[in-house]
C-alpha cells in the first residue's frame, strides 16, 4: 500500500492531457470498488461475526464520522484532478491529511487481515482501487503547488509509509484487544470516501460522453466486488 505512492512516476512519461483523461474514470472505478467492498463484503461479514446487532451499524457510522472529522479538522480536500486550483498551503495539508488517512487505513486493513484473511484481501483490493487515483491526484497537487517532481514523489511516498506504521500497531494491539470492530469501522471509512469524496469529483464532468464513461467505471467497480464475493463464496 505504501509503495502505491510511487504511481506518481507515470507522470514522468504521460502527457498532461492523457493523465487528465484517465483520472476521473479511475476515481469512478475506485468509488464503486469502495462502496461495493463495504456493502457486499465488510458489512455482511460484520453481521455474521458480531451478530445482527445495532453495534455493527454504530461502528459503521463511527468509521464514517471519523473521516468526516478528519477532513474538517485539517481542511483537507482530495484534489483528484492532476492539476487543479490548488495553492501552495494545500500541498502541506495534503501530506498531513494523507499521512493520517494512511495510518488509520493501515490499522483498519491490518486488523481485518488478522480477523479474516479473505476479507482482508477484499478490503485491500478496494483500498488499492482508491489509492491509485488518490496518489496521482495528490502528486499533481504537490507539483501544482510548486514542488519539483522528485521532491513531490519522495514526500508523497513518506506520507504513505504511515500505512505500515498503522499495520504494525494493529498487529501489536491484536494480542490484547478484539479487533472485530475494525471491519464495520473500515466499512464506514470506505463509504465516506466513496460517497462524499470521490463521487462529487466524478459528478463535475459536464459532458454526456464523460458521464457515461464514469458511470460505467463506477458500475464496473461495484460488479468487480460482487464477482469477487461470488467467487469466494463458491470456493
Amino acid at each position: 500500500m505504501s509503495f502505491i505512492a510511487l504511481v506518481g512516476t507515470v507522470t514522468f512519461i504521460l502527457k498532461e492531457s492523457t493523465l487528465h483523461k484517465i483520472i476521473l474514470p479511475l476515481v469512478a472505478l475506485s468509488a464503486g470498488s469502495l462502496l461495493g467492498g463495504a456493502f457486499f463484503h465488510m458489512i455482511p461479514a460484520s453481521l455474521m461475526d458480531m451478530g445482527n446487532t445495532h453495534m455493527v451499524f454504530v461502528w459503521v457510522l463511527l468509521g464514517f464520522t471519523s473521516f468526516m472529522v478528519l477532513e474538517q479538522v485539517l481542511h483537507w480536500h482530495h484534489c483528484h484532478q492532476a492539476y487543479g486550483d490548488c495553492k501552495q498551503p494545500l500541498s502541506y495539508l495534503i501530506l498531513i491529511g494523507d499521512g493520517l488517512h494512511n495510518f488509520i487505513g493501515g490499522i483498519a486493513i491490518a486488523g481485518i487481515f488478522l480477523i479474516d484473511i479473505r476479507l482482508g484481501q477484499i478490503a485491500w483490493l478496494a483500498a488499492i482501487a482508491h489509492e491509485i487515483p488518490q496518489e496521482l491526484g495528490d502528486y499533481g497537487v504537490l507539483i501544482h503547488g510548486g514542488w519539483g517532481k522528485k521532491k513531490a514523489l519522495l514526500f508523497n511516498t513518506l506520507s504513505a509509509l504511515t500505512y505500515l506504521l498503522g499495520g504494525i500497531l494493529a498487529y501489536l494491539v491484536s494480542f490484547k484487544i478484539n479487533l472485530d470492530f475494525l471491519i464495520p469501522f473500515a466499512a464506514g471509512n470506505f463509504i465516506y470516501v466513496g460517497a462524499t469524496d470521490l463521487i462529487p469529483e466524478v459528478n463535475k464532468q459536464k459532458h454526456t460522453r464523460g458521464n457515461l464513461i464514469n458511470t460505467g467505471m463506477f458500475v464496473l467497480g461495484l460488479c468487480l466486488m460482487w464477482i469477487i464475493k461470488y467467487f469466494f463464496n463458491s470456493l
